[in-house]
């Protein structure tokens, strides 16, 4: 699925390293209806060609999460002590956040209005866990689809330098979730756009 068109969308070529999106169309969501403001997280199976960050806010975790590469660690008392500057520093540098849940009052106190509009306030982090680091490396892959006052949903799907297969598998993922979310499924899909970042809209056929 999306093969052809993802090759269609590759053949723009530019002096950076493009990303692909997946852009789909809504149709008949009266966004005033809380049930048609969407939210939802997708893990996408091959990554995003890239490496992400994840923040791990943590306090009795911290000694099993220090040495996991790609992971931001703020300590509590680092918390308590966190400006707004410093706050929207974190929030662009790490794509997802998770918590201990002890933590979450104090999330909220210094860093919530930051990222409660970027979408980014932490997930807590389940008190049985045993093993952490399969947790924290879901969040690498993970994207959020939000959607809010347009009928319109545009996430990314990776680089140039993934396969088409790879592109096509994460586009795959995509839509199920989005399949699963809708009130009334593939009936509310107008169209589905595949493009790299200066290319021209490529438009699926099937999904």
């Amino acid at each position: 699925m999306f093969i052809e068109e993802i090759k269609q969308a590759r053949n723009t070529k530019r002096n950076f390293k493009q990303t692909f999106d997946l852009i789909i169309s809504l149709k008949n969501m009266d966004l005033k209806k809380p049930e048609n403001r969407i939210k939802t997280e997708v893990v996408l199976p091959k990554g995003l060609g890239k490496t992400q960050k994840v923040c791990v806010i943590a306090d009795a975790l911290l000694p099993y999460v220090k040495d996991i590469e790609n992971v931001i660690v703020i300590r509590k008392d680092q918390l308590e002590r966190m400006g707004k500057k410093e706050a929207k520093r974190i929030a662009s540098e790490a794509a997802n956040f998770v918590a201990e849940p002890s933590l979450m009052p104090l999330v909220g106190k210094y860093m919530g209005q930051t990222l409660a509009p970027k979408n980014k306030m932490p997930k807590p982090i389940p008190p049985t866990l045993t093993n952490i680091k399969p947790f924290l490396e879901r969040y690498l892959n993970l994207i959020k689809i939000v959607l809010k006052e347009s009928p319109v949903i545009q996430v990314p799907l990776g680089n140039e330098d993934m396969s088409d297969e790879d592109i096509g598998e994460n586009a795959e993922a995509v839509m199920n979730a989005i399949k699963t979310v809708l009130p009334k499924g593939t009936d509310q899909i107008r169209a589905v756009i595949i493009k790299t970042s200066m290319g021209k809209p490529i438009k699926v056929s099937k999904w």
